[in-house]
C-alpha cells in the first residue's frame, strides 16, 4: 500500500460489520495477491451481527448495510490511529477517495454507530474488563457533535418510532433444520437473490438467501477451484493450499464477497451438495462467476456438476477450459496436452466439382486448379467433426447401417456435379502412413431447414436432417471451425426427433446385386430389361472409361454395364486415366438412362447410356478417348452411324488415342450375316422378338418341353413351390394352353393363399407377356431353367422411330 505521512491508499474488499472494513492494496505483491488490512473505525461502536443460529443486536444489519453500500469496492485513503494488541485490532480513520468524506462521520451522522468515549474503551475480550485509554479518534469532538445531532433527529439507531428496534432484529434460521431437497423442488432453475458472506475457496461460497437469511453452502456449477486444505498435526492445524488456491480464492473474493448476487439452483450432486450458478453485477450487466473462473485458469471444468446445467452453458464452460489450457493460464501453466493424432491445416482452401459421394461424411472433389487428367486432381474430403452411419461392403455380405443409404443419397442429390468451396481444417493419420483430410464444404445451392435458418455448410444441413451426429472431441483435438453451428443443428434434430434420433425404425431397402452373382443370373434377367426401351439408372461406380456399375431404382438391383461396341484403353495404357476421369466428372453418381441390347459371358450388360439426353459413348469416341469396334452385327448398336462419324472426326483431328493415326494404313471391312428367323412378338418403335430356325438349341428345348409329364394337381398343395420375382418357371399360355418357359415379372407380396392369385410372367422363348393364375404355374427343372431364352430382341436398322408412328404392328411385317 502506498504511504504518505502515514496515510495509505487501498480498495474496500469487504465490510464485516457496521464499523469494520477489510481494505486491500491497489496493486498486488510478488505473490500476485494484494496485501490487506482489517480496520475498525476509531472511536465507533456499531451494533453486533449475530453468528449463525443467533440473534442480532438491534439495527446491526442496517448498520452493516449502510457501510457496505457506502464503501464496498470503493477506493479509500486510511490511516491507523492506534492498535489494541490485546484484542489484535487496528483502529483508524478512513476517507473515500472520490469525495474525501470521512467514513466515520458519515456513519455517525446517519445514526448507525455510537461514539465510544475514552473511559468506556474495552481492552479485553470479556465484558467488564475496561481500562482508561488515551487513544481516541483525532476527529472525536466532531463525531460526538454529529452523534448528538443524530439523536435529536431520531436517525438510525436513535429512531423514536415505537417497535422499530424490535423489527430490526434478525433471528437467523438454524442450519440443522434446513431441507435442501425441498429448496430444490421449489426453486430449481429459478434465480434467487443472495448476499455472499464467506468464500471458502474459489468455487465454494457461503451465502444468505434473501429475505429469509437462510445460510447455505454454494458449490459453483461445473467448476472446481484448487482447495485450501488443512494438515492436522499433533499440536496444531496447518493450512496447506493447492497451487493457485490463494489466487483463485482472492479472484472470487474480489468479485462477490459481501456483494449482492443472483444464484440459480441447478441440482444436487451425489453427495447431496447443492449446485448453483452464480451471477455477480459488473456495471450494467451480470457475469457468470463459474465461467470467469474457468476462463482465467482459476478452476477446472467438472463434468458431473456441469451435466446439471443447460446444454449451451455447459458447452461454453467446456470451451473456456480448453482455451485456458491452450493459453496455459495459471493452474494450467505446466499442462501438457495429450496426443490426438490430428494436425491443423492452415490456408489450404480450394474450389472444385463434386465427382463422387463415398458416404454421408466423405466426398471426392475435382480440384479446379489441377488438370482433369491428373491423378492428384481428385481430392478426398471428409466432413469435419461429424459421424454418419456407414455403408459397409456388400461383397463381404455387410448390410448398410440404418440411415446410411439415406445420408449418402441426400448428399448425392445435393452435391453431385455441383461447384463447391472446401475449407480444409485438419488431418489425421490413416493406414500405411497416409493421412485423411477433414474440412467444411460449402455449396451455393442451399435451402432452409426446419428452423428457418439458411446455411451453405453441407455438414450442418446433414446433421439438421438427423442423418448424422456431431463427434464429441477430446481436449486439444482438432475440430470443425463451425463446431458450435453443428452442435446447434444436432440439438434441433434431436428436439425434432429426426432421422437417427427418431423412435421409429429406419426404412429398409432390399436390393439385389447382380455383379456379385453368377453370370447366368444376368442372362436370365436380360429379357426383362430388353422389354423396356429406356431404363432409369444411377451410376454407382466408373470401373473404366466404358464399363460401369449401375443401380436400377425401379428394379432395385445393381448391374454391370458396358458401352456396346466401344472400348477405352486398358489400365496403364495411354489415356486410360483421362478416359476414367472424364467419365467420372460427367456421369459418376448421376441419373442416366440406358437401353440394354445384350449380355456378355461375364454377366455384363451391353447397350447405350444417355446423360441429360447425350449419348455418352458418342461423346467418348468423339473426344478420342475410345474406339468404336462393333462385334458381329453392328445394326443392333443404336446410333452406330453417329459413332462411326464421331470416330472419323477424332481420327481426322488426331485426338488422344489417334495422335499417331495414319489413314493410309487403315483397312475397313464389314461383314454381314444373314439369319433365318421366325418373328414371335412385335413391339412398338420398330422392335420385335425372333427365334432362329437353324439353331439346334431351339429344337432341343422344344423337344424337352414336349416330353414333360405335367401333373394336373393344384400347385397350392406343393409347399416347396413358392415362385418369386426373377424365377424361371413353366407357365400355361392362355391362347393355346401350351406350357412354356417364363420368368416371373411381378408376384403377390403376401404368401400364396389361393390358386387364383395372379402372377405376371414373361415368356423367355417368345417375348410376349401376360398375367396368369397360380394354378397355371409349375416348377421347372434346373437344366431347362438355366438355358438362355430363345427369344432375341431386334430392331429395324436405319429406321427412325418417328417414321413408325401411326402404323399397325402387322404393317411392319413386309
Amino acid at each position: 500500500m502506498a504511504s504518505s505521512a502515514g496515510w495509505l491508499k487501498g480498495k474496500v474488499k469487504a465490510v464485516t460489520s457496521g464499523d469494520t472494513l477489510v481494505i486491500m492494496a491497489l496493486n498486488p505483491d510478488k505473490t500476485g495477491i494484494p496485501r490487506e488490512k482489517t480496520i475498525t473505525l476509531s472511536s465507533l461502536m456499531a451494533p453486533r451481527l449475530a453468528r449463525r443460529d443467533g440473534v442480532d443486536e438491534p439495527f446491526a444489519w442496517y448498520s452493516r448495510e449502510f457501510l457496505r453500500q457506502l464503501c464496498l469496492g470503493e477506493e479509500v485513503v486510511f490511516k491507523v490511529d492506534y492498535v489494541i494488541k490485546s484484542i489484535g485490532r487496528d483502529f483508524g480513520s478512513v476517507f473515500l477517495a472520490k469525495s474525501n468524506d470521512n467514513v466515520a462521520k458519515l456513519v455517525v451522522s446517519q445514526g448507525w454507530a455510537k461514539v465510544r468515549e475514552p473511559q468506556s474503551q474495552p481492552t479485553g475480550p470479556r465484558q467488564g474488563q475496561q481500562k482508561q485509554i488515551v487513544e481516541v479518534s483525532p476527529y472525536l469532538e466532531e463525531l460526538l457533535s454529529l452523534e448528538e445531532k443524530a439523536k435529536t433527529e431520531g436517525l438510525g439507531c436513535w429512531t423514536k418510532v415505537p417497535g422499530a428496534a424490535e423489527e430490526s432484529i434478525r433471528c437467523l434460521p438454524p442450519n440443522n433444520n434446513f431441507d435442501a431437497m425441498s429448496l430444490l423442488a421449489e426453486n430449481k432453475g429459478q434465480p434467487m437473490e443472495a448476499i455472499v458472506e464467506q468464500v471458502r475457496d474459489g468455487s465454494t461460497l457461503g451465502v444468505y438467501l434473501l429475505p429469509e437469511f437462510q445460510f447455505v453452502r454454494v458449490f459453483v456449477a461445473g467448476t472446481r477451484a484448487p482447495s485450501m486444505k488443512s494438515s492436522h498435526g499433533t499440536k496444531e492445524t496447518v493450512a496447506v493450499a493447492e497451487a493457485f488456491a490463494l489466487e483463485s480464492k482472492f479472484f472470487t473474493e474480489a468479485r462477490v464477497l459481501n456483494r449482492d448476487v443472483h444464484i440459480v439452483l441447478q441440482g444436487v450432486d451425489k453427495f447431496r451438495n447443492l449446485i448453483w450458478s452464480v451471477y455477480y453485477p459488473d456495471g450494467e450487466s451480470e457475469k457468470d462467476l463459474g465461467l470467469e473462473l474457468v476462463e482465467n485458469g482459476y478452476a477446472k471444468y467438472v463434468e458431473s456438476s456441469a451435466n446439471l446445467m443447460e446444454e449451451d452453458a455447459k458447452k461454453q464452460l467446456k470451451a473456456a477450459e480448453l482455451e485456458a489450457k491452450k493459453s496455459k493460464l495459471r493452474m494450467w501453466t505446466n499442462y501438457v496436452p495429450p496426443a490426438t493424432g490430428s494436425k491443423p491445416i492452415h490456408d489450404k482452401n480450394f474450389t472444385g466439382k463434386v465427382v463422387e459421394v463415398v458416404s454421408g461424411d466423405c466426398i471426392i472433389v475435382a480440384d479446379d486448379s489441377l488438370p482433369s487428367g491428373s491423378p492428384l486432381a481428385e481430392r478426398r474430403v471428409n466432413l469435419s467433426s461429424i459421424w454418419f452411419p456407414k455403408m459397409h461392403n456388400p461383397r463381404r455380405d455387410e448390410k448398410p447401417a440404418p440411415y446410411a443409404r439415406e445420408a449418402k443419397e441426400l448428399l448425392r442429390t445435393r452435391l453431385i456435379g455441383s461447384q463447391v468451396s472446401v475449407q480444409l481444417e485438419y488431418s489425421r493419420k490413416a493406414g500405411q502412413g497416409g493421412a485423411m483430410d477433414f474440412g467444411s464444404v460449402f455449396v451455393k445451392a442451399v435451402e432452409k431447414d426446419a428452423s428457418g435458418q439458411v446455411g451453405g455448410n453441407v455438414a450442418e444441413l446433414m446433421v439438421a436432417r438427423g442423418l448424422g451426429t456431431v463427434v464429441k472431441h477430446r481436449d486439444f483435438e482438432e475440430r470443425s471451425h463451425y463446431y458450435d453451428a453443428l452442435l446447434a443443428a444436432e440439438s434441433r434434430a434431436i428436439a425434432g426427433k429426426k432421422g437417427i434420433h427418431s423412435s421409429k425404425e429406419a426404412p429398409v431397402m432390399h436390393t439385389r446385386d447382380l455383379t456379385t452373382e453368377p453370370a447366368k443370373k444376368a442372362s436370365e434377367f436380360l429379357p426383362f430389361l430388353q422389354r423396356n426401351r429406356k431404363i432409369p439408372a444411377i451410376v454407382e461406380y466408373v470401373l473404366s472409361g466404358h464399363r460401369f456399375k449401375l443401380f436400377l431404382p425401379k428394379e432395385t438391383c445393381s448391374i454391370a454395364f458396358s458401352f456396346s461396341g466401344v472400348r477405352c484403353p486398358r489400365r496403364e495404357e495411354p489415356f486410360s486415366d483421362e478416359a476414367i476421369a472424364v467419365m467420372r466428372r460427367k456421369i459418376m453418381q448421376r441419373e442416366v438412362e440406358i437401353e440394354v441390347e445384350s449380355v456378355d459371358k461375364t454377366g455384363t450388360f451391353l447397350g447405350t447410356l444417355w446423360e441429360s439426353g447425350t449419348n455418352m459413348s458418342i461423346a467418348l469416341v468423339g473426344a478420342g478417348l475410345a474406339k468404336y469396334t462393333p462385334f458381329g452385327n453392328s445394326d443392333r448398336i443404336l446410333d452406330a452411324h453417329l459413332l462411326e462419324q464421331a470416330q472419323k472426326s477424332a481420327k481426322q483431328q488426331k485426338l488422344k488415342i489417334w495422335e499417331n493415326y495414319d489413314q493410309g494404313q487403315e483397312v475397313s471391312k464389314k461383314q454381314k450375316k444373314v439369319l433365318n428367323v421366325v418373328v414371335t412378338e412385335i413391339l412398338d418403335s420398330g422392335k420385335f422378338y425372333v427365334q432362329t430356325t437353324e439353331d439346334q438349341t431351339t429344337a432341343s428345348i422344344q423337344q424337352q418341353l414336349a416330353s414333360l409329364n405335367l401333373q394336373e394337381s393344384d400347385p397350392v398343395t406343393d409347399t416347396d413351390f413358392k415362385p418369386t420375382k426373377g424365377d424361371i418357371v413353366l407357365a400355361q399360355f392362355s391362347a393355346d394352353n401350351s406350357w412354356n418357359r417364363a420368368m416371373i415379372v411381378n408376384a403377390p407380396r403376401a404368401a400364396v393363399e389361393s390358386s387364383q392369385d395372379e402372377y405376371e410372367v414373361f415368356y423367355i422363348d417368345y417375348g410376349n407377356q401376360e398375367v396368369v393364375p397360380f394354378s397355371q404355374l409349375r416348377p421347372l427343372d434346373s437344366s431347362l431353367a438355366t438355358a438362355p431364352g430363345l427369344a432375341q430382341l431386334c430392331s429395324l436398322a436405319y429406321v427412325k422411330e418417328k417414321l413408325l408412328k401411326g402404323r399397325e404392328p402387322d404393317q411392319l411385317l413386309w
